[in-house]
């Protein structure tokens, strides 16, 4: 039986994505061979990679001047990819920090730039910095921002305006593909696919051009945008299998109607939930209101004592992956473009049962 995965990433995937590539396991499209085991350099999985990047730029409008790279690494390896390419020794490049990514993300950039933090939200991350209190360089190489931060549960409602002109960074892990973006206010956006894009092993980069050709030396070829670019991300032998399956999900998206129809949906499951913690007094949700993330729900119970209860009984319940991170407690829902309406209406009934047994 199929559960409910709240789970933060790896996530859940939609189930029509899973039936289809089970059916294309043995023999995609009368090829007698699996996906996984085509040559990368193929006609077969060329066709299948120029699709995926051709629905991927339909489904968010990436503008021509845009390259599209499938990568390896995840995000964390474009913490460093991101300085390696956009600045060189001794520049400054400016990084807001919102939680536990944006930390990591400067403290991977330091070894190769000076890293100027321009806002930071500060302990226990619950909100976001007033942008005119941001002490932004004149001289900034990129601004870096975490659109959404996974584990607090904090998120960027609005896109930074930098009157420098300083290209914008964003890690959109958790939030691209979960409503309608405009890619063109961004220099590069990146993202590990194990949320909304697909399974873990494959990683996003979205880069202007005009960004390109500029990687430091000694950049490793293999984290070059512009090398990358340049041999259609198959420098080295790329996450076929990631990548075919970031595509069935593409079209699985267009299917819903697009991001902006996607968008909605995901509207209504925060609102569903944040408004089941909101009129209760056995449930917290610590973030402040214009900064709840609508992908990553964090709660508390009024007895801490209970969450092991809480957990044990939700299982049972076919709601799993619910625990909160180690660094925060409590219980997080993490509701992606593949949780259906119907796990966060189960969810909602579930808590308020357990409210009316425990409370």
């Amino acid at each position: 039986m199929r559960v409910y995965n709240f789970s933060p990433g790896p996530a859940v995937l939609p189930q029509e994505v899973l039936e289809q590539a089970r059916q294309e396991m043995l023999d995609w499209h009368g090829t007698g061979m699996s996906v996984m085991e085509m040559s990368h350099r193929g006609k077969a999985f060329i066709a299948i990679a120029d699709q995926a990047e051709a629905d991927l730029r339909e489904l968010l409008s990436i503008p021509k001047n845009y390259k599209v790279l499938f990568l390896q690494g995840g995000a964390f390896g474009q913490f460093a990819a991101v300085p390696m390419n956009l600045s060189q020794p001794g520049s400054v490049v400016d990084y807001v920090n919102t939680g536990a990514w944006g930390k990591k993300a400067i403290s991977e950039a330091k070894p190769y730039a000076k890293v100027n933090v321009a806002a930071d939200a500060g302990e226990p991350y619950t909100s976001i910095p007033l942008l005119s209190n941001w002490q932004v360089s004149d001289n900034a190489a990129y601004l870096h921002y975490t659109p959404n931060e996974t584990i607090g549960g904090v998120e960027f409602h609005f896109v930074p305006e930098l009157k420098s002109g300083t290209p914008l960074v964003a890690d959109m892990s958790s939030t691209i593909l979960s409503r309608p973006i405009d890619v063109a206010k961004f220099g590069l956006i990146y993202g590990g696919a194990q949320k909304n894009i697909g399974p873990a092993g494959l990683t996003l980069v979205i880069v202007r051009e005009d960004l390109l050709g500029h990687a430091r030396p000694g950049t490793p070829s293999f984290m070059d945008y512009t090398a990358m670019a340049k041999e259609g991300s198959m420098l080295n032998t790329p996450p076929t299998f990631a990548w075919y399956l970031a595509g069935l999900v593409f079209q699985w998206l267009k299917r819903q109607g697009g991001l902006k129809a996607i968008g909605e949906i995901n509207r209504r499951k925060a609102e569903l939930l944040y408004s089941a913690i909101d009129t209760s007094s056995f449930y917290k949700n610590p973030v402040a209101h214009d900064a709840r993330s609508w992908m990553n729900i964090p709660f508390t119970l009024a007895r801490a004592e209970l969450d092991k209860t809480f957990i044990a009984e939700a299982k049972d319940a076919g709601l799993v992956t619910l625990e909160g991170h180690r660094s925060v407690g409590g219980m997080r829902a993490s509701i992606y473009n593949a949780m259906p309406l119907a796990g966060v209406e189960a969810l909602v009934s579930f808590m308020k049962e357990f409210e009316r047994k425990h409370a």
